[in-house]
């Protein structure tokens, strides 16, 4: 009332002028923090803390209004699984409201609707005109009786342009061993965990209580992909997969600790139909620059795999966790980036004695659709600093990527619920 009240006398006075003008206006212009939030970025560009949420924050999407909504890990301690953010001043937001009474990471809006997954399922919300969500406790459920183990359960999830939704289904194991994650244990003979899992599945977007049945494996061989997004310039799904672990642990005599750190390579795959990128049954060693035949199927560090195993788009440093993938269309940033990827690595955890590696956004050029020159860190210091990074005690884990209506970047933290933006500001 008291805004509204001054507003008014300064008009009815004729005072209102370019003092009002300049309130008004920076009252929604995007004010990053002194300290760019932490954050080590190229020049031109600041980011600032969006919101503290206080939760294991997974994938983010913001609606064109620019309501901006997070999947959480598991319910909040009001029971909410997902939350809605709405701007406030200076870029910043607040939580409004919270929905949902399960965990999970996927979360995907398209103009009329929002989906989210839970580590079994995808429900779909319809949103007004406004892009808030209108029916919070009555979700249609898309698709049912997904595949859940509890490793690498989280179920991602990403659309096209002709109506098709596409859903990671992790592989309940490392290697496909008969007895997952002990030393010496083989592989177990054509790989039964693929039936179910170790893929991407397609379904229609728009059609309700589908389970595998009516879903179509449209790749297999994925250990596990948590960061997905369709590029729309070649017309192709992208993944990024979490490459297997424990080399050393397993078969010591053929890996040492320096090999089992920096393998295999954390991979980013353009998928087709049919495609199958090989787990478990090989790796990629980006040292070699090769596809490897892995150890609990007859590998030993030198044979390369044969069978007809899609190559890589691109690869990354091993153990480093890309749980976010996003194909930059907005105009804010600088050429340079129109249509390449932005990658968040979560960081590794089993580089042991080597120092851990990851807490940082990446960025992969990209021409004509596919990967072009080599990436390179774009935003870094979510760990706090080098020692924390290197000791795997982060301050902060990135996880999730979303753009903006105005091209601006956004990013989760599943440690402690920090959202970040990222705009540019040098002309």
């Amino acid at each position: 009332m008291k805004k509204h009240f001054s507003r008014y006398l300064l008009l009815s006075t004729g005072l209102v002028g370019s003092l009002s003008l300049f309130a008004l206006t920076s009252e929604n212009k995007i004010v990053a923090d002194p300290d760019n939030a932490g954050l080590k970025l190229p020049a031109g560009f600041g980011a600032l803390k969006v919101a503290e949420t206080g939760a294991r924050t997974r994938h983010i999407t913001v609606t064109p209004q620019g309501t901006i909504y997070v999947k959480l890990n598991r319910p909040n301690k009001e029971g909410k699984g997902i939350l809605m953010l709405r701007e406030t001043s200076g870029g910043k937001a607040e939580v409004v409201n919270g929905f949902s009474n399960y965990g999970g990471t996927g979360i995907y809006s398209v103009p009329g609707f929002l989906y989210a997954s839970s580590n079994d399922a995808v429900y779909r919300y319809k949103l007004s005109p406004k892009g808030e969500v209108t029916n919070p406790t009555q979700p249609e459920k898309i698709i049912t009786g997904l595949i859940n183990r509890r490793q690498h359960e989280s179920k991602s999830i990403t659309q096209d342009k002709a109506g098709n939704i596409y859903v990671n289904i992790g592989a309940y194991s490392n290697a496909c061993q008969v007895k997952d994650r002990q030393k010496g244990s083989l592989g177990r003979p054509n790989c039964p965990i693929l039936d179910s899992a170790g893929g991407i599945w397609q379904f229609r977007a728009d059609k309700l209580n589908q389970t595998y049945a009516n879903g179509t494996r449209y790749a297999t061989g994925l250990r596990n992909v948590v960061g997905l997004d369709w590029n729309t310039q070649a017309n192709q799904l992208f993944v990024m997969q979490h490459g297997r672990d424990q080399l050393h642990d397993n078969f010591p005599e053929l890996y040492d600790t320096k090999q089992s750190a920096e393998l295999p390579a954390e991979c980013m795959y353009a998928l087709n139909k049919g495609d199958n990128a090989g787990w478990p049954y090989m790796y990629y060693d980006n040292v070699q620059r090769k596809k490897m035949m892995a150890p609990e199927y007859g590998g030993d560090g030198k044979k390369e795999a044969t069978g007809n195993y899609i190559d890589p788009a691109a690869a990354y440093p091993a153990h480093t966790a890309p749980n976010a993938l996003l194909f930059y269309t907005g105009t804010m940033f600088p050429e340079k980036y129109r249509n390449g990827a932005f990658i968040a690595f979560h960081g590794s955890w089993n580089r042991a004695p080597e120092p851990q590696k990851g807490y940082y956004i990446a960025f992969q050029p990209f021409k004509d659709g596919k990967p072009s020159g080599e990436w390179e860190v774009f935003a870094d210091n979510f760990a706090g600093a080098p020692d924390k990074a290197a000791a795997g005690r982060p301050d902060h884990k990135p996880c999730g990527l979303a753009q903006g209506p105005d091209g601006s970047l956004y990013v989760t933290d599943d440690k402690q619920g920090t959202i970040y933006r990222i705009v540019y500001a040098k002309k």
